[in-house]
C-alpha cells in the first residue's frame, strides 16, 4: 500500500470529532444536539461513525448520563488540542498577523488603572500600535485568552493550574500603604490604626485576605468604613475624607505626588503582586514579548527604580 494511501485511511472527520467533543463536555446527548442545532439521532450516528473509525467505544452510558470510556478520556484531550491549536492559528492569521501591530488585552476590572497604564506606555507614542483593552472578572478573561481572544491578561493573582496552558509571570511586586488625605504625625503601624476609620479593598482580594491574617496575628480590631473592589474608587475616596486606605502607593501615585493623599506607612510584610497571564500557543504575540521585559520600577511608575533599572550590569555607583 503506497504512503499516501495509508494516509487516507486514517484521515480524521472533524466534523465527527466536533461533535464527539461537545458531546464529553456536556455528558448528554440530547442537550449537545439541541447546542449543535442537530437531531439527537443525527449526532448519534455521527459518533458511531467516529467509534467505527477509531476501533474503540468513546462513551459508556451510566443511567441517562453518558461517561467516557478510557478510550474516550484520551480522544477528549487530542481534540482539545486540536481544536485549540485551529483556534490559535485563526487568531494568528486573522487578527492581524496581517495587522500585527493590534495587541489584544484584558485587565481584571479591581486591578490598579495606573498599572495598567504604565503596562502599556511604551506603545502609546506608536502610530503602528492599536491597544483594545477589555475589563471583566477573571475567569471570563482567562476564558477569553484560552480561547486565544486575547494576547494578555494583566492580574493581581496567577491563573490557576488547570488544562486551559496557561502561563503566569509576576511582573512586580510593591509593598502595600496605609494612605490618607490628612497628614497624621508620627503615625506608626500598628498602634496607628485604633479608633481610625479604613477603606479597605474587597473581602475577595489576595491583598484584603492578606490584611485580615496580619489583623488576625496581632489582634487589631479595625473599624471598616468601606469594603471596595475597585482599586480606583479607593482612590477616589481616600481624597474625600480623613480615613485611612490600604493601597499598593501604585494607585495613588499622582496623588501622592501632587500631596492629595499622604502615605503615612508601608506595611510591614504585605505586598500586592502583578502579573501577566499568557497562553501557551506557538506563536506569542511580539508586543507582550517586549513589554514583559522591564523592570518593576518601570511597570510601577517609579522613575527612580526605572532609571537604577536601566544602568549597564556592573555599573556601581560613583563614589564621592
Amino acid at each position: 500500500m503506497k504512503e499516501n494511501d495509508r494516509l487516507a485511511l486514517v484521515r480524521l472527520n472533524f466534523h465527527h470529532l466536533q461533535y464527539f467533543w461537545a458531546v464529553a463536555r456536556d455528558g448528554n446527548l440530547t442537550r449537545a444536539a439541541r447546542a449543535l442545532r442537530i437531531a439527537p439521532s443525527a449526532l448519534s450516528s455521527q459518533i458511531r461513525a467516529l467509534e467505527e473509525q477509531l476501533g474503540r467505544p468513546l462513551f459508556a452510558r451510566v443511567g441517562r448520563r453518558l461517561e467516557l470510556t478510557e478510550a474516550g478520556v484520551i480522544a477528549q484531550s487530542y481534540a482539545q488540542q486540536i481544536f485549540t491549536t485551529g483556534n490559535e492559528l485563526v487568531s494568528t492569521l486573522s487578527t492581524g498577523r496581517s495587522e500585527e501591530d493590534l495587541l489584544r488585552v484584558g485587565a481584571v476590572a479591581t486591578l490598579s488603572r495606573n498599572f495598567q497604564r504604565y503596562f502599556v506606555r511604551p506603545l502609546l507614542s506608536s502610530p503602528r500600535v492599536r491597544l483594545r483593552f477589555t475589563a471583566a472578572g477573571p475567569e471570563e478573561l482567562l476564558g477569553q485568552l484560552a480561547a486565544h481572544d486575547l494576547d494578555v491578561v494583566l492580574s493581581n493573582r496567577p491563573a490557576p493550574h488547570d488544562d486551559r496552558g496557561l502561563l503566569s509571570r509576576r511582573l512586580a511586586r510593591q509593598s502595600a500603604s496605609i494612605v490618607s488625605s490628612e497628614r497624621v504625625r508620627g503615625f506608626e503601624f500598628p498602634k496607628g490604626l485604633a479608633g481610625r476609620a479604613m477603606i479597605l479593598p474587597g473581602a475577595s482580594s489576595e491583598l484584603r485576605l492578606e490584611f485580615d491574617a496580619l489583623c488576625e496575628r496581632l489582634a487589631l480590631d479595625v473599624r471598616v468604613l468601606a469594603e471596595v473592589d475597585d482599586m480606583a474608587t479607593i482612590r477616589l475616596l481616600a481624597q474625600d475624607c480623613g480615613a485611612l486606605a490600604l493601597v499598593p502607593s501604585v494607585v495613588v501615585r499622582d496623588e501622592l505626588k501632587g500631596g492629595i493623599v499622604h502615605e503615612l506607612c508601608k506595611v510591614p510584610g504585605l505586598f500586592e503582586s502583578f502579573y501577566a497571564i499568557t497562553s501557551d500557543r506557538r506563536y506569542q504575540h511580539p508586543l507582550v514579548r517586549s513589554l514583559l521585559e522591564r523592570s518593576d520600577g518601570e511597570l510601577l511608575g517609579d522613575d527612580r527604580r526605572a532609571a537604577k533599572s536601566k544602568k549597564p550590569k556592573g555599573a556601581t555607583r560613583s563614589k564621592r
